[in-house]
C-alpha cells in the first residue's frame, strides 16, 4: 500500500465536495477548502469529479478518494456509477477510486459484481473503496475484493432507510468490523469529534467526515434551527 496510504490509519480524511446548486460550487473553492483541512490536520480528502480533484492536487500533497456523482434516468446508483466514471477519474488517478457498492442495479441493469470486475480487468492496480448502505451489502463488497469498505450510504438508499450510523453505539460499523477483513472507513452523519473518535476506537481504518466541516450553509442552519421559537 502507499506509504500515504498508510498514513491514514487512524487519522481524519474530509470530504470537500460542493453540488451545482450549492453556494460553494467551484474547482478553486474546493482546492481552498482543501488546503483549510490540511492545515486543520487532515490526512486525505475525499473529492467529486477530475477537475475538483486536480485542483485540490495544485493546493495539497494528500491522498485523495475521488468519486463522481452522476445521475442516470434508469438507476439510483449516483456515486461513480459506470465505467464512463471510472475512466473520467483514471485522468487524474485518485489513490483510492469510491463507487456505489449497494444492491441498487447500476445504469444498464448491471449488477455490482459484473461492474467491480470490469473496473478490475481494466485498470487492476487501483485502490477502490466500497461505499455500502447495509450490513449485507459491505460483506458482500468485502467477499469481491474491495480494498476498502465505507458505510457511507447508510441512512441514504431505501434498503437503510431510517438506519442512523450512531445508533446503538455504532452497532452497524461494529457487525461490518466483526465480519470483513479489507479495512472499512467509517463515514456518513459523523458529525463530532467525539464520533469520530469513538469509530476510530472501534477499530475503522479511517474517518470521512464532510458536511460539518465543509458546507457552511448546513452549519448555519443548525444553529438558526436552534434559535427558532
Amino acid at each position: 500500500m502507499d506509504k500515504r496510504l498508510e498514513k491514514l490509519k487512524g487519522r481524519l480524511i474530509v470530504s470537500c465536495q460542493a453540488l451545482p446548486h450549492e453556494p460553494l460550487h467551484s474547482s478553486f473553492i474546493m482546492g481552498r477548502m482543501a488546503l483549510a483541512a490540511k492545515e486543520g490536520g487532515a490526512y486525505g480528502i475525499r473529492a467529486n469529479t477530475k477537475e475538483d480533484i486536480a485542483e485540490i492536487r495544485k493546493n495539497v500533497e494528500l491522498p485523495v478518494i475521488g468519486i463522481v456523482k452522476r445521475d442516470y434516468a434508469d438507476s439510483k446508483v449516483y456515486i461513480t456509477p459506470t465505467m464512463k466514471e471510472i475512466d473520467e477519474l483514471m485522468e487524474v488517478k485518485p489513490e483510492i477510486i469510491a463507487v456505489d457498492a449497494t444492491s441498487d442495479l447500476r445504469p444498464g441493469g448491471m449488477r455490482l459484481e459484473e461492474f467491480y470486475q470490469a473496473v478490475r480487468s481494466k485498470y487492476p492496480d487501483q485502490l477502490l473503496m466500497a461505499d455500502c448502505s447495509t450490513i449485507d451489502e459491505a460483506v458482500y463488497a468485502d467477499e469481491l475484493g474491495f480494498d476498502f469498505i465505507g458505510t457511507t450510504l447508510v441512512g441514504y438508499t431505501d434498503q437503510s432507510r431510517g438506519d442512523l450510523i450512531e445508533s446503538n453505539d455504532f452497532e452497524i460499523i461494529r457487525t461490518i468490523l466483526s465480519k470483513v477483513k479489507h479495512n472499512v472507513i467509517a463515514e456518513g452523519n459523523i458529525n463530532t469529534p467525539e464520533k469520530a473518535r469513538r469509530v476510530i476506537d472501534l477499530g475503522c481504518y479511517s474517518v470521512v467526515v464532510g458536511s460539518i466541516i465543509t458546507r457552511p450553509q448546513l452549519i448555519t442552519k443548525s444553529f438558526t434551527e436552534a434559535l427558532e421559537d
